[in-house]
Order: C-alpha cells, then structure tokens, then sequence
C-alpha cells in the first residue's frame, strides 16, 4: 500500500502513471528477466529517535520484481517482498542523519539501479520520558477517488516534542508521517469498502497518545471480492499419530503490501487465524492445522487475506474434505 504526504499528492500521482506504463511493458515479456527499474517517490521521516519510516512507489516492471532492498547509506539494512512497498527501519542512534536508497531485484536475481537518495534526521532521546502526547483532536476525512482518502487531524501536544503521526485501519497500523504533518492521503484502498480510520501521536521516546476520535468511510464504486481472494485453493487431509488434520494450499491475493495474516472458516464459522510471526512466505503459502480424531467426518473449508489496508479480503474457493484419507 502505498501512501504520501498530502502536499505531494499530484506529483505522486504522475509518479504511479509511470510506474504503470512500465508495468504493461514488462507484462508483454512476462516480466522475466529484465532488470527492474528504479522506484520513484521515495521518502524517509523519523518514527523516533531510533528508527525511520521508509516509502516508496512500486518500480517500473513490477511484474518481474521479487523484492526491494534498502540501503542505509552504501548498506544494506533489510530485503522485503515485492508486493511491499514501506519499512521501518530500526535500531538507529538518535540525533543522527541518515541516507535512504531503495534497489529492486527481479528475476534471476538481476538487480536494478538504486532510486534517489533521501535523507532523515532522527531526534534527540527524550531520558526517562514516560508522558504520551494528548490525543490527536478533530480527525476528519474525505473519499478521493475509489482507491483513496484523505485525512486531517488537529496537531498532538507533547512535553518534547511529537515525531510521529500513526495511521491505523481497523486496528492495523497502515502509515506514518512526520510530527509536523496533521494531513495525508490514503492509497491502495478498494473500491466499495467501507474503512474506520484513527491516528494516534508518538513521541521520540515511542510513547504513544489516545487514538483520535475515528473516521468512517466508504469508497465509491463496487468490489466483489474476487481480485482479493487466495486463488489455487487446495484441502486434504490427513492422520498422524491418531489425530486428523486438514492441510491447506493456496496462493496469496496480489496486494498493495506484505500480508500476514489469514482467517480460516470451516463449516461456515470461523475456525482459527493464521498469522506469520516473521516474513511471510514468497509464491505459494501452505498451513495444516487440528481437525480431531475422528475419522470419516466431512468439513467445508476456505479461507481469506486480511489485507494491507487492514480489511478482509474476499473468500478463496470452498473444498469439501474428509478426515481420515
């Protein structure tokens, strides 16, 4: 998911339209083997005093690409998937600048040349400092276009100083902007959804404020759910020292972002959640969980994504299994 700073909001936007004409180029040769192009709209902003909020647009020829590294000067300080297009970047000493470039790698490993150098300054430490900033006041919020919001929100007070604005979606923290933004534009949403955004403050120290009071939205347009569910869904099952278990196979939904966290039903009701402690799987995702120790019972299964923008995603197809085969 991809969001910007409400100021740069157009020039972002002519940034993505390049970065989708390059995407059908790559397409036509099936995004194999070219080198990827540099990510354009690159930003770095202090999330506190030890570590920085990395941004990116997707690179021209996303087809082909398999991951993004990001370099802390001329290192390389984490790899994160493709679909992902944001990282904090932690551990970093406060008071200290810091240079930003982001790199994609495609197929074969090839990798493309690094975007532009941004720069941030983290803060000063705040010792001792257990006082959270005061609750972001008067959020409001407007639908952009089908895939966007905008938000705006009143400025936190704090007895240092505010370094952070965390935008949450349903409980899911999906962006940051610096202390001295009180705005921002929301990307990479789905047509027809409806969302409940908050923003809470943090400061140097990462003590964070109350959520502001939420904003609710609806984006126009419809969406039926298909572009967003796990496709090649696959369920069998099978016996281990007298249990039964149903072993799942899918492939994730393509999304705007990293995601890692599933929600399995079985027999029409919820079964259980399935989240990855660490960085998700590339290509094709596999689970096996408890299903009893009776064998012969029949079980519908299916399951779906929750989404980086914090929303379930639309249901993969439903299999019918039998315990004990």
């Amino acid at each position: 998911m991809r969001r910007v700073p409400l100021p740069s909001v157009l020039a972002c936007g002519m940034l993505l339209l390049v970065a989708s004409c390059g995407w059908s180029r790559a397409d036509d040769g099936g995004g194999e083997g070219r080198v990827p192009g540099a990510p354009a709209g690159v930003t770095a902003a202090a999330g506190s005093a030890t570590s920085v909020h990395v941004m990116w647009n997707a690179a021209p020829g996303e087809a082909g690409v398999r991951a993004y590294e990001v370099y802390r000067g001329t290192t390389k300080v984490v790899d994160v998937p493709g679909s992902q297009h944001m990282v904090d970047v932690t551990r970093l000493r406060p008071s200290t600048q810091y240079a930003f470039t982001v790199r994609a790698r495609g197929a074969g490993d090839r990798l493309g040349p690094p975007s532009r150098t941004v720069r941030a300054r983290t803060p000063a430490a705040a010792a001792a400092d257990r006082s959270a900033p005061t609750r972001p006041k008067d959020t409001t919020g407007r639908t952009v276009s089908s895939r966007a919001v905008q938000l705006s929100w009143g400025a936190s007070r704090d007895d240092r100083s505010v370094v952070s604005y965390d935008v949450y979606q349903g409980g899911v923290k999906i962006h940051s902007v610096g202390g001295n933004q009180t705005a921002t534009v929301v990307t990479g949403l789905r047509p027809g959804s409806r969302y409940v955004f908050t923003v809470r403050a943090r400061d140097a120290a990462d003590n964070l404020s109350p959520a502001g009071s939420p904003v609710r939205l609806t984006t126009p347009g419809r969406d039926d759910g298909r572009d967003t569910a796990p496709t090649g869904f696959t369920a069998t099952t099978h016996r281990a020292d007298g249990a039964c278990y149903i072993d799942l196979a899918w492939d994730p939904p393509r999304a705007d972002g990293v995601i890692t966290e599933y929600q399995i039903q079985l027999d029409g009701t919820a079964a259980t959640s399935l989240v990855w402690g660490g960085t998700p799987p590339r290509g094709r995702a596999h689970h096996s969980f408890y299903a009893g120790t009776a064998a012969g019972e029949e079980h519908r299964v299916r399951l779906r994504a929750r989404l980086p923008d914090g929303t379930w995603g639309g249901y993969s197809a439903l299999r019918t299994v039998t315990t004990g085969r």
